[in-house]
């Protein structure tokens, strides 16, 4: 059992009897003295997809999930479920569109480096690489000398995502997309 000051990004918790995947974890130290510190955690629950902002201080208790990572790949989109194929022993898990809405736009065929959280065999979610790599389809022409300004154009992407892009970029070219914040992080 995780005190609240152990919780680390991607950690897996049982709260009310469902699993929460912690997606953010900040410590705020209360100025009055003797006060402990409080830790703000925002979890996402893995069953219904819903965020979850909670407080505890730093000696409370959580009820730690066994939850097994595990490296796939992602294989192919059949109707409305997304399926993932196992990197060791080939085996396929499939997700409901619903469930991992936030994490579509950064999905291509083939894209590998994704984490499945199990539970007792049963896949709960996905954690997606930290960065991918998409081909920008349409964006207004490049300027030539743009490099030197910071100024930003809105491009549309491979997968559908939309982002602001330097003006240098052109249509068909590949940008790398952080996968947590949805930004720009530079060409590939």
């Amino acid at each position: 059992m995780p005190n609240a000051c152990d919780l680390k990004r991607g950690g897996v918790v049982d709260i009310k009897g469902a699993p929460h995947l912690v997606r953010q974890v900040e410590a705020k130290s209360p100025s009055s003295r003797g006060a402990s510190t409080l830790y703000k955690v925002r979890f996402t629950n893995l069953q219904t997809g819903q965020k979850l902002d909670e407080s505890f201080k730093g000696d409370d208790f959580l009820k730690d999930i066994d939850c097994l990572r595990t490296e796939v790949q992602y294989s192919y989109l059949d109707g409305d479920l997304y399926t993932f194929m196992d990197l060791e022993d080939y085996s396929q898990y499939s997700l409901n569109s619903a469930d991992i809405a936030e994490q579509v736009p950064y999905l291509t065929e083939g894209l590998e480096g994704i984490s499945a959280l199990l539970v007792d065999g049963v896949i709960l979610g996905i954690e997606l690489p930290q960065s991918v790599v998409l081909t920008v389809t349409d964006t207004s022409p490049a300027i030539k000398g743009a490099s030197a300004t910071g100024r930003t154009k809105t491009a549309m992407l491979s997968t559908g995502l939309e982002i602001q892009v330097p003006e240098y970029l052109s249509n068909e070219e590949q940008v790398k997309v952080n996968t947590t914040t949805g930004k720009f992080i530079s060409r590939a």
